[in-house]
């Protein structure tokens, strides 16, 4: 469910973050993944077909609300394939920027076009970056939250500890955060020690079919759900995942909503 391949820049992709692998060599030509479908950009076949090693489709977003989501982000790209979005922290804030994966490196093209364009009152600068940027930013993001430079206050994160804690289980959690590349299959090796199967999976879509970044996961019962709660806050490709305690109702009502 993740890009494949090598770049024009001749590195091989690998994440800095030691987790997992967000792209991965491979002895055939390049592919990628976008929505769930995929492609091949140096097949003459392809309406977005290159001549030698494409670039790697990323570009850099300035001047966000403080209170902007991945939703929002979306919205502001509507009609582009998005692969990741990658919020960029300093000081353990929200800085305003972003970096945002697209599909195609042609559509890097149609991104910058939506240069300085408004989301809500804030104008948006749209920049072209580089892979070495991108992948800067996920390695300070994974330092950031393994505890190198804490992403809330210790009193904030402590509140929250406990309210997950005390927290009743019952045998569904939330994952908040998940790339929005990211499959079932990424979950299942996310909980790799736990006994899942694809139905018991549920990532949520927004209303026009898109992954909101969200899941749920129904485990065999609560006490699965609590030991799975050790997961929380570790990474899934660039992202560090947010666990919390669920339910049925809240399930069917989110995955309704993405019908």
């Amino acid at each position: 469910m993740f890009y494949r391949g090598k770049y024009v820049d001749g590195g091989d992709g690998r994440e800095m973050g030691p987790k997992r692998q967000r792209i991965l060599d491979q002895p055939t030509p390049f592919y990628g993944a976008s929505a769930g479908s995929s492609f091949m950009y140096n097949d003459a076949s392809s309406p977005y077909a290159y001549v030698g090693q494409p670039p790697f489709p990323v570009v850099r977003l300035r001047g966000l609300p403080f209170d902007c989501t991945e939703a929002d982000v979306t919205e502001f790209f509507h009609g582009l394939d998005i692969v990741d979005i990658l919020f960029v922290h300093k000081n353990g804030r929200f800085s305003g920027e972003a970096f945002v994966v697209l599909g195609y490196p042609i559509q890097v093209d149609f991104a910058i076009q939506r240069n300085r364009q408004n989301m809500g009152r804030r104008y948006i600068e749209v920049f072209r970056s580089k892979r070495q940027e991108y992948y800067k930013a996920i390695a300070n993001e994974v330092s950031d939250a393994r505890g190198g430079s804490p992403r809330q206050s210790a009193r904030a994160r402590s509140y929250d500890d406990a309210a997950k804690d005390s927290a009743q289980h019952t045998g569904v959690l939330r994952l908040r955060g998940l790339p929005f590349s990211a499959g079932k299959d990424d979950i299942m090796d996310f909980f790799k020690d736990f006994m899942l199967s694809e139905d018991s999976i549920h990532i949520t879509l927004n209303m026009d079919g898109r992954p909101t970044g969200e899941a749920f996961v129904e485990f065999a019962n609560p006490e699965d759900s609590k030991a799975a709660m050790v997961k929380d806050r570790m990474t899934l490709g660039s992202r560090y995942i947010e666990l919390f305690p669920s339910s049925n109702e809240e399930l069917d009502e989110a995955v309704s909503r993405g019908r």
